[in-house]
């Protein structure tokens, strides 16, 4: 590939330009010049948009994407390009009537599998490093005279989730002031740590202490920081960890020494609830049953006392019945 290639390139972007202003001034000569000013407006403002950056969020230990469409190059038989992270070449890649001859990337760098069809010549990293020093990349059109024209940049921003803060109490001797340690650990970038007293008041000015160390392993971020201050100890304290970048905040709160006697006493209250429920269940039951037993005593004696006024109505009719029986028949005289 010539220089040619590149001058196509930086006509393709003129023309596109041109072709704004020309569409607002061109079908009607007698237009007011609001419309040639707005029409330098557009193509200024469709100038910038070209030169501006676009930042991509990448996740430390995953993949991420660069994207760049830039269908134009396939209309060029031979040509290469690289993906450059500052000085550093990334991705080079040599292309010869519109297919992919050659490539070579650094720390597993490719591009897209459909770049022949598609012209997307993002720029796909497999896993992202915090401790790249790059984060602006670019995409370059390589000529035979090494000049270059860049057609997209890209800004990474870096960034990784923070484990949940750990929050430990000192408490001091009568009069003295309470301290707190709260760490954190494993995010990036640096994070911006706060603290809160009962989940409303900031510390005293002056209490606070914070220090990050960046870890030489792994280049992530260590976060370890002091309040020191006089608080009661009925106190709630909150240890506030927020990731701008990811925009995501994790807390962690040590509770005054209330909290516990309340649970007690509500455990305490429960039982007790608990086992007078019981009791009046239980003499419910005794109450029913020794109900029940005198239902069916009375029930009982009726059915005795039924039986019995049966049996004597029985014997009294016999007894009636005898008496008649022997008043009808005839009485024997002597003769």
């Amino acid at each position: 590939m010539d220089q040619s290639l590149c001058s196509s390139l930086k006509r393709t972007r003129f023309w596109d330009c041109f072709g704004v202003l020309r569409a607002q001034r061109c079908p009607q000569r007698a237009r007011p010049a609001a419309l040639w000013r707005t029409g330098l407006l557009l193509c200024f403002l469709t100038f910038c948009a070209c030169l501006d950056e676009e930042c991509v969020l990448g996740v430390v230990g995953r993949p991420v994407s660069l994207p760049c469409l830039y269908p134009q190059l396939l209309s060029f038989e031979n040509f290469s390009i690289e993906w450059r992270g500052g000085e550093e070449v990334v991705l080079r890649s040599v292309w010869e009537r519109s297919k992919n001859v050659e490539e070579l990337g650094v720390n597993s760098a490719t591009l897209p599998a459909d770049a022949a069809l598609t012209g997307n010549f993002s720029l796909e990293l497999p896993t992202v490093q915090p401790n790249q020093h790059r984060t602006t990349f670019g995409l370059f059109v390589i000529s035979r005279e090494n000049q270059s024209a860049a057609l997209c940049t890209v800004c990474l921003r870096i960034a990784a989730s923070f484990i949940s803060p750990l929050l430990q109490r000192e408490q001091g001797a009568e009069g003295e002031e309470t301290s707190f340690l709260c760490r954190a650990s494993g995010g990036f970038p640096e994070p911006v740590v706060s603290w809160l007293i009962n989940f409303i008041y900031d510390p005293p000015e002056g209490s606070v202490e914070t220090q990050a160390t960046l870890l030489p392993d792994s280049h992530l971020y260590n976060i370890t920081s002091h309040l020191t201050a006089n608080i009661s100890k009925e106190s709630t304290v909150t240890c506030i960890v927020e990731n701008l970048t990811l925009n995501e905040t994790t807390t962690s709160t040590s509770y005054g020494v209330k909290g516990s006697p309340v649970v007690v006493r509500a455990s305490d209250s429960l039982w007790m609830f608990s086992t007078a429920l019981c009791a009046v269940v239980g003499v419910m039951v005794v109450v029913g049953v020794a109900y029940q037993i005198h239902l069916d005593r009375v029930s009982k004696r009726k059915k005795l006392e039924f039986q019995s006024m049966k049996a004597d109505r029985g014997r009294k009719r016999r007894r009636q019945y005898k008496e008649e029986s022997e008043a009808m028949k005839p009485k024997e005289t002597d003769v």
